[in-house]
């Protein structure tokens, strides 16, 4: 095993990795007491070689690395890649791209929705990965021989199942489709934290503008905090404080500090001025600063029955075809589709979704398809007219 420490080994490393078709990445970080991600470990492999990339390492520059991640020619594979999507965002300023994640493909193949990677492994390849070292402290050092072949292992099996996989999908014609799921992941939007949108984080309980304005500046001002401190939001204040913030709107140190919803002490932080300056302009432009949130439209009564015979007919379709669900339609969706139909605006209803489900729920809502059993076996039936 490949233990690289210094920029000229990891340099060595690149030139060879930058030949190859594929990249497969994975990292082991430390997040429970900071706002970003800490970089521990970088494990990679490539198809002849794979090695493991201290990035805590005295000196070491990942200049080299950081630009196989942004080499288009080369296809950066992960599992459940947003966490290392957002760690190497961080590090490049730039969305690393292809990128093929074996999660989302696994969906696609029949094993469900979010699958681990021990379960694939054991589904795929049949073998049994170690558990015992999920829970090191990545950050100490030295790491014990164990703790680095469990590592290592992280990329060595991804590296066995990529091709197997890749071919599979081709075969059966849904590569594509996952490709389709795979462009979300390189969304800019989802690797960075603006403070102006961290009131997206939040579910507000009123759409007044004053409130949503509220809400939007207490927000803001918290993700600035985290940020500069590197700090967890909630151990800067919790949502409950946003919401009672945005609430009562207090106009004071002291009526901050009589808050139910901040902790003792907040109104004594540093920077609290700010906060209260905020909240005195989101109030005075609460017109143009409140975020626009749509009421829901308003869902029809007794929609139970109709999502619930959509809900089964979607889980026999997406049997058949040895999907995972969650690839076509999620909860929402579905009831969107029980309330308005062919109007209801969801993936489900495009493209080779439509093909596999939308348009046979569409029938069924015309009364053309309907489920019946064939022994204790669901099968959708259509009907002429």
């Amino acid at each position: 095993m490949k233990i690289i420490t210094t920029t000229e080994s990891l340099d060595k490393f690149c030139a060879t990795a930058q030949k190859s078709p594929f990249l497969v990445v994975d990292t082991e970080f430390m997040r429970e007491s900071t706002f970003y991600s800490q970089l521990c470990l970088i494990q990679v492999a490539i198809p002849n070689d794979e090695a493991i990339i201290d990035p805590m390492a005295d000196g070491i520059d990942l200049a080299s690395f950081l630009a196989l991640l942004l080499d288009e020619k080369i296809t950066k594979v992960m599992h459940a890649a947003r966490q290392d999507m957002e760690i190497f965002y961080k590090l490049c300023d730039a969305v690393p791209k292809p990128v093929f994640d074996t999660q989302l493909a696994a969906m696609a193949l029949g094993f469900g929705d979010s699958v681990g990677y021990m379960a694939l492994v054991k589904g795929r390849l049949g073998k049994n990965l170690d558990k015992g070292a999920r829970f090191t402290d990545w950050s100490r050092r030295p790491l014990t021989d164990k703790q680095l072949h469990y590592a290592i292992g992280d990329v060595t099996h991804l590296r066995d199942l990529y091709p197997d996989m890749v071919k599979e999908l081709e075969d059966k014609k849904r590569l594509s489709w996952v490709n389709e799921e795979m462009a979300d992941l390189l969304d800019p939007h989802l690797y960075q934290f603006e403070p102006e949108r961290a009131w997206m984080r939040l579910r507000p309980r009123k759409l007044k503008q004053e409130y949503l304005a509220a809400m939007k500046a207490a927000a803001a001002w918290r993700e600035r905090e985290a940020q500069n401190k590197d700090t967890p939001r909630n151990r800067i204040l919790k949502d409950d404080g946003i919401y009672d913030i945005a609430m009562r709107q207090p106009k004071t140190v002291k009526e901050l500090g009589n808050l139910r919803g901040v902790p003792n002490g907040f109104e004594r932080r540093k920077n609290i001025d700010r906060l209260l300056k905020s909240l005195q302009d989101a109030h005075k432009n609460a017109a143009t600063y409140a975020p626009v949130i749509q009421a829901k439209k308003h869902m029809p009564p007794n929609l139970g029955p109709t999502i619930d015979i959509l809900k089964t007919l979607l889980r026999l379709k997406t049997e058949y075809e040895g999907i995972a669900p969650r690839l076509i339609a999620n909860a929402a969706d579905i009831e969107q589709i029980a309330a308005f139909g062919s109007k209801a605006q969801v993936k489900a209803l495009e493209g080779w979704r439509r093909e596999v489900f939308g348009s046979d729920a569409l029938l069924m809502l015309d009364g053309k398809l309907s489920l019946t059993l064939n022994g204790r076996e669901v099968v959708a039936i259509k009907h002429d007219g």
